[in-house]
């Protein structure tokens, strides 16, 4: 079952939100969304969802659009938390199992497996209001993956979260596309979608400004980084012919080089002034491109 959109623009108004958008994730995989707050991925995400219609173009989950009919298989974590304050964990996570088809007993099991997965069985019998954010984020995922649904749309998933409960969601969302959800998710944190994601789109005022697979995005930057550390200041090498810039650290450098050959060149002339402790090319960061391509203000 793929997830297909074609040139789809949304416009509210003269505000065009998402323009000409087109990508393609297959079953079982996992895909990433990057973009600055505005750059039209949520708007992107209810679009998939049935929750906003397009102005142009179309968006297919397994040849059809999501409706009530089939929106059961589909698994949703807004950005915008929508738990019930008043209402009991447990009771909430059963009645929105409940929702997406599941039998009662099955959602309190399911509910209860879910809750001592993520190390907080204790609060089964707990309000919603009484939890702390990361918490309610918790149990906000939970809630979206209950059901085992074969798509999950994750807005946001990691915010809120301490790095121990970012690690345990990481695990959480690896197991569930192991056991063949396909996963779409977005997140303004480039590592959790470089080390998730084979795909990715990065996204800038309602355009995909960078889309595909992550070697070819990073293959076809052009560009590769040097770290070098040294006991002696390396900003010299900055003005060596083919660094387009340098970061400098408490033990030496990163460098950003245009082709390889420089690489060499800034080992060369370094070792004239001393001894390298360490030098090592490096393939470009999602950082590095995503600054590149939508500009420092965003970073």
């Amino acid at each position: 079952m793929t997830l297909h959109i074609d040139q789809v623009t949304k416009k509210f108004g003269d505000f065009t939100a998402v323009q000409d958008l087109s990508m393609t994730v297959n079953q079982g995989s996992m895909y990433g969304f990057l973009g600055a707050n505005g750059a039209g991925k949520t708007t992107t995400f209810r679009m998939i969802l049935g929750l906003l219609d397009a102005t142009e173009g179309s968006i297919l989950w397994n040849g059809k659009p999501i409706t009530y009919s089939n929106s059961t298989h589909i698994g949703y974590l807004p950005e915008e938390r929508g738990l019930y304050p008043k209402m009991k964990v447990e009771d909430q996570l059963m009645y929105l199992g409940q929702l997406r088809g599941m039998k009662k007993n099955d959602a309190k099991q399911a509910a209860n497996q879910w809750l001592e997965r993520f190390d907080v069985p204790h609060y089964a019998t707990k309000k919603v209001e009484e939890l702390s954010k990361g918490n309610q984020q918790k149990i906000q995922v939970i809630a979206s993956l209950i059901h085992k649904p074969s798509l999950i749309i994750l807005d946001e998933p990691f915010s809120g979260l301490d790095p121990v409960n970012v690690e345990m969601l990481k695990k959480a969302i690896i197991d569930v596309q192991q056991e063949g959800a396909t996963i779409v998710f977005s997140s303004h944190r480039m590592d959790h979608v470089e080390e998730l994601c084979e795909q990715l789109c990065i996204m800038d005022h309602g355009k995909a400004i960078v889309s595909g697979t992550l070697r070819d995005i990073k293959r076809g930057f052009g560009r590769q980084n040097v770290r070098l550390k040294a006991d002696f200041d390396l900003s010299f090498l900055n003005a060596v012919p083919g660094v387009t810039s340098y970061k400098p650290s408490k033990e030496g450098g990163l460098f950003q080089i245009g082709e390889e050959k420089i690489a060499h060149e800034l080992l060369k002339m370094a070792l004239t002034k001393g001894d390298i402790r360490h030098f090592a090319i490096e393939e470009p960061s999602l950082q590095d491109i995503f600054i590149e391509k939508v500009g420092k203000d965003h970073a």
